[in-house]
């Protein structure tokens, strides 16, 4: 099932806005099918501190440039970092230590995976 082309275009701002900051990993999981409340994760790995922020920050300007609604913001801590589009998207921005640990790839590995090529 394809997401339609608003929240398509959302993904890929978020995408394409973790990517400017060098996150790297960018995953993006549909969770419309496996889930009664929330629809999408990206997920993305950075290093700690002064990257974290740089990413979220980004995304939180290019999302709201795409449309999207300021996010809540969990964290943030050294090592993950959550914003959450009024319960649509969920980006999760982790050191690579914090993401192999908890391992939401697994965790949610019966999710579809939505791929966005680097332009």
């Amino acid at each position: 099932m394809n997401p339609d082309s608003q929240i398509q275009q959302q993904l890929r701002a978020i995408v394409d806005a973790a990517r400017e900051r060098r996150a790297e990993d960018v995953t993006v999981l549909d969770l419309n099918q496996v889930s009664s409340t929330l629809e999408y994760f990206v997920i993305c790995t950075a290093t700690a501190g002064l990257q974290l922020n740089a990413v979220q920050e980004n995304i939180r300007e290019k999302a709201q440039a795409a449309g999207l609604p300021r996010p809540s913001v969990e964290g943030p801590s050294e090592r993950w970092l959550l914003l959450a589009f009024g319960g649509g998207i969920v980006v999760h921005i982790m050191t690579k230590d914090a993401r192999e640990y908890y391992d939401l790839e697994g965790l949610w590995s019966d999710a579809g995976r939505l791929d966005f090529p680097e332009a």
